[in-house]
Protein backbone atom coordinates (compact mmCIF):
# COMPACT_ATOMS: atom_id res chain seq x y z
CA UNK A 1 0.00 0.00 0.00
CA UNK A 2 3.26 1.98 0.75
CA UNK A 3 4.05 1.76 -2.72
CA UNK A 4 1.13 2.84 -4.50
CA UNK A 5 0.31 5.63 -2.26
CA UNK A 6 4.67 6.97 -3.02
CA UNK A 7 3.38 5.89 -6.74
CA UNK A 8 0.40 8.25 -7.10
CA UNK A 9 2.04 11.09 -4.86
CA UNK A 10 4.04 12.63 -7.92
CA UNK A 11 2.27 12.80 -11.86
CA UNK A 12 4.35 10.18 -13.24
CA UNK A 13 3.03 8.01 -10.36
CA UNK A 14 -0.58 8.45 -11.56
CA UNK A 15 0.26 8.17 -14.98
CA UNK A 16 1.62 4.95 -14.57
CA UNK A 17 -1.66 3.82 -12.11
CA UNK A 18 -3.78 5.12 -14.87
CA UNK A 19 -1.98 2.98 -17.19
CA UNK A 20 -1.30 0.35 -15.73
CA UNK A 21 -4.47 -0.03 -13.85
CA UNK A 22 -7.28 1.42 -15.10
CA UNK A 23 -6.47 1.04 -18.98
CA UNK A 24 -6.93 -2.72 -18.97
CA UNK A 25 -10.42 -2.29 -16.84
CA UNK A 26 -11.84 0.13 -19.84
CA UNK A 27 -10.58 -2.11 -22.74
CA UNK A 28 -12.20 -5.52 -20.99
CA UNK A 29 -15.61 -3.75 -20.57
CA UNK A 30 -18.14 -4.99 -22.98
CA UNK A 31 -18.99 -2.99 -25.55
CA UNK A 32 -23.03 -2.82 -27.02
CA UNK A 33 -23.31 -4.99 -30.40
CA UNK A 34 -22.65 -3.15 -33.85
CA UNK A 35 -24.96 -0.90 -35.08
CA UNK A 36 -27.24 -0.49 -32.24
CA UNK A 37 -27.29 3.03 -31.79
CA UNK A 38 -27.94 3.33 -35.29
CA UNK A 39 -30.60 1.94 -35.76
CA UNK A 40 -32.51 3.53 -32.47
CA UNK A 41 -31.50 6.52 -33.38
CA UNK A 42 -33.64 5.67 -37.18
CA UNK A 43 -36.41 4.07 -35.31
CA UNK A 44 -36.73 7.38 -32.80
CA UNK A 45 -36.18 10.21 -35.74
CA UNK A 46 -39.69 8.01 -37.09
CA UNK A 47 -41.65 8.55 -34.02
CA UNK A 48 -43.60 11.25 -32.50
CA UNK A 49 -44.77 11.62 -29.70
CA UNK A 50 -48.49 10.22 -28.44
CA UNK A 51 -49.34 13.91 -26.79
CA UNK A 52 -49.64 15.21 -30.69
CA UNK A 53 -52.45 13.26 -31.41
CA UNK A 54 -53.69 13.77 -27.67
CA UNK A 55 -55.08 17.36 -28.39
CA UNK A 56 -58.69 17.12 -28.25
CA UNK A 57 -58.44 20.93 -29.86
CA UNK A 58 -56.57 19.89 -33.00
CA UNK A 59 -58.30 16.52 -33.30
CA UNK A 60 -61.89 17.92 -33.89
CA UNK A 61 -60.49 20.11 -36.02
CA UNK A 62 -59.32 17.77 -38.15
CA UNK A 63 -62.28 15.72 -38.08
CA UNK A 64 -64.39 18.60 -38.10
CA UNK A 65 -63.09 20.11 -41.59
CA UNK A 66 -62.88 16.25 -42.97
CA UNK A 67 -66.72 15.82 -42.26
CA UNK A 68 -67.21 19.41 -44.13
CA UNK A 69 -65.14 18.73 -47.30
CA UNK A 70 -67.21 14.86 -47.02
CA UNK A 71 -70.53 16.52 -47.69
CA UNK A 72 -69.61 18.04 -51.21
CA UNK A 73 -67.53 15.18 -52.36
CA UNK A 74 -69.16 13.34 -55.38
CA UNK A 75 -66.84 10.80 -55.91
CA UNK A 76 -67.93 7.49 -53.87
CA UNK A 77 -65.62 4.78 -55.54
CA UNK A 78 -62.15 6.26 -54.97
CA UNK A 79 -60.14 6.44 -51.78
CA UNK A 80 -56.85 8.39 -51.32
CA UNK A 81 -55.42 6.93 -47.78
CA UNK A 82 -55.95 3.73 -47.34
CA UNK A 83 -54.82 0.28 -46.56
CA UNK A 84 -53.94 0.18 -50.62
CA UNK A 85 -51.36 2.71 -49.40
CA UNK A 86 -49.00 0.20 -47.69
CA UNK A 87 -49.09 -2.70 -50.26
CA UNK A 88 -45.71 -3.90 -50.37
CA UNK A 89 -44.11 -1.54 -48.12
CA UNK A 90 -42.06 -2.72 -45.16
CA UNK A 91 -43.60 -2.10 -41.69
CA UNK A 92 -40.79 0.19 -40.88
CA UNK A 93 -41.20 2.38 -43.62
CA UNK A 94 -45.09 3.00 -42.54
CA UNK A 95 -44.13 6.29 -41.24
CA UNK A 96 -42.14 7.43 -43.22
CA UNK A 97 -44.91 7.28 -46.08
CA UNK A 98 -47.09 9.04 -44.53
CA UNK A 99 -44.79 11.77 -43.74
CA UNK A 100 -44.44 12.16 -47.38
CA UNK A 101 -48.26 12.02 -47.73
CA UNK A 102 -48.79 14.54 -45.33
CA UNK A 103 -46.07 16.46 -47.58
CA UNK A 104 -48.44 16.05 -50.78
CA UNK A 105 -51.11 17.05 -49.04
CA UNK A 106 -50.15 19.80 -47.15
CA UNK A 107 -48.01 21.67 -50.13
CA UNK A 108 -50.66 20.57 -53.04
CA UNK A 109 -53.72 20.69 -50.37
CA UNK A 110 -54.02 22.61 -47.70
CA UNK A 111 -51.82 25.22 -48.69
CA UNK A 112 -53.53 26.41 -51.55
CA UNK A 113 -56.83 27.70 -51.97
CA UNK A 114 -58.32 25.43 -49.47
CA UNK A 115 -57.20 28.10 -47.31
CA UNK A 116 -60.11 30.26 -47.91
CA UNK A 117 -62.97 27.84 -48.78
CA UNK A 118 -62.39 25.97 -45.62
CA UNK A 119 -61.86 28.28 -42.18
CA UNK A 120 -60.21 25.31 -40.49
CA UNK A 121 -57.80 24.70 -43.15
CA UNK A 122 -55.09 26.89 -41.60
CA UNK A 123 -54.97 25.24 -38.22
CA UNK A 124 -54.74 21.79 -39.79
CA UNK A 125 -52.15 22.92 -42.19
CA UNK A 126 -49.67 23.91 -39.04
CA UNK A 127 -50.69 20.55 -37.41
CA UNK A 128 -49.68 18.62 -40.20
CA UNK A 129 -46.40 21.17 -40.83
CA UNK A 130 -45.50 20.68 -37.42
CA UNK A 131 -45.45 16.87 -37.59
CA UNK A 132 -43.58 16.83 -41.02
CA UNK A 133 -41.09 18.97 -39.38
CA UNK A 134 -40.56 16.22 -36.49
CA UNK A 135 -40.20 13.55 -38.97
CA UNK A 136 -37.62 15.68 -41.08
CA UNK A 137 -34.85 13.34 -40.13
CA UNK A 138 -37.06 10.25 -40.71
CA UNK A 139 -35.96 8.35 -44.21
CA UNK A 140 -36.88 5.29 -45.77
CA UNK A 141 -34.62 1.97 -45.10
CA UNK A 142 -34.20 -0.66 -48.03
CA UNK A 143 -35.51 0.32 -51.19
CA UNK A 144 -38.00 3.11 -51.90
CA UNK A 145 -39.00 1.71 -55.20
CA UNK A 146 -42.96 0.70 -54.12
CA UNK A 147 -43.10 4.08 -51.96
CA UNK A 148 -42.74 5.99 -54.60
CA UNK A 149 -44.96 4.09 -56.66
CA UNK A 150 -47.88 4.09 -54.44
CA UNK A 151 -47.28 7.98 -54.00
CA UNK A 152 -47.33 8.30 -57.53
CA UNK A 153 -50.32 6.21 -57.55
CA UNK A 154 -52.54 8.62 -55.34
CA UNK A 155 -50.98 11.82 -56.51
CA UNK A 156 -52.63 10.46 -60.21
CA UNK A 157 -55.56 9.73 -58.55
CA UNK A 158 -55.80 12.98 -56.85
CA UNK A 159 -55.16 14.98 -59.99
CA UNK A 160 -57.12 13.01 -62.09
CA UNK A 161 -59.83 13.60 -60.05
CA UNK A 162 -59.60 17.61 -60.13
CA UNK A 163 -60.76 19.94 -57.67
CA UNK A 164 -62.61 16.35 -56.41
CA UNK A 165 -59.59 15.43 -55.87
CA UNK A 166 -58.60 17.75 -53.42
CA UNK A 167 -61.56 17.99 -51.94
CA UNK A 168 -61.67 14.27 -51.28
CA UNK A 169 -58.11 14.88 -49.76
CA UNK A 170 -59.19 16.89 -47.34
CA UNK A 171 -62.33 14.70 -46.74
CA UNK A 172 -60.08 12.16 -45.53
CA UNK A 173 -57.51 14.17 -43.04
CA UNK A 174 -59.39 12.47 -40.19
CA UNK A 175 -57.96 9.12 -41.98
CA UNK A 176 -54.51 10.92 -42.61
CA UNK A 177 -54.76 11.65 -39.23
CA UNK A 178 -55.04 8.66 -37.53
CA UNK A 179 -52.88 6.61 -39.95
CA UNK A 180 -50.36 8.80 -39.10
CA UNK A 181 -50.77 8.34 -35.75
CA UNK A 182 -50.68 4.26 -35.69
CA UNK A 183 -47.82 4.64 -38.08
CA UNK A 184 -45.49 6.92 -36.43
CA UNK A 185 -46.12 6.29 -32.71
CA UNK A 186 -45.74 3.49 -30.57
CA UNK A 187 -49.85 4.08 -29.26
CA UNK A 188 -51.96 1.10 -29.36
CA UNK A 189 -53.90 0.42 -32.56
CA UNK A 190 -56.91 1.54 -33.23
CA UNK A 191 -59.39 -1.97 -32.45
CA UNK A 192 -56.53 -3.28 -30.37
CA UNK A 193 -57.84 -2.72 -27.26
CA UNK A 194 -60.13 -5.08 -25.83
CA UNK A 195 -62.25 -4.73 -22.50
CA UNK A 196 -61.22 -7.24 -19.38
CA UNK A 197 -63.91 -9.28 -17.45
Amino acid sequence: MATLHTLTRNFSGWVFFCCCCCLPLLLTSPLPPKGTGVVSNAHQACRLRKINFQQPYIRNRTYTLAEMARVSDQDTDNRLIGQHIYINIKENNRCYMMKRIAEIILKDVLLTEAKERYTLAEDVAQFLASLTSELSRCKHSGNREHIEKNLEEMKSKMEELGENGKNKAIGELDLLFDYIENACTDAPKKGGNKKKN
